[in-house]
């Protein structure tokens, strides 16, 4: 479980599986570069729809995909 300054806590499983799919696909997509390091980007995106009451890894990680794809077009 992970603790953050606003007393949330979440499961660090849920966020890594929900990025693993969305970084995966992104990559794929040629969206996201191939690197070692996470995408702060996306790391937050997914955080904030846990904080907004989303749990389903892979409604995060669609959802996730979604957003990072409008705020990079945009």
């Amino acid at each position: 479980m992970l603790h953050d300054a606003g007393m949330q806590v979440m499961n660090v499983e849920l966020v890594s599986d929900a990025y693993a799919i969305a970084a995966n696909y992104l990559r794929l997509t040629g969206a996201l570069p191939d690197r070692i390091t996470p995408d702060d980007r996306l790391v937050e995106i997914i955080v904030q729809l846990i904080h907004r009451g989303e749990f389903n890894k892979l409604r995060l990680a669609n959802k996730a995909i979604s957003m990072f794809e409008m705020a990079h077009h945009a």
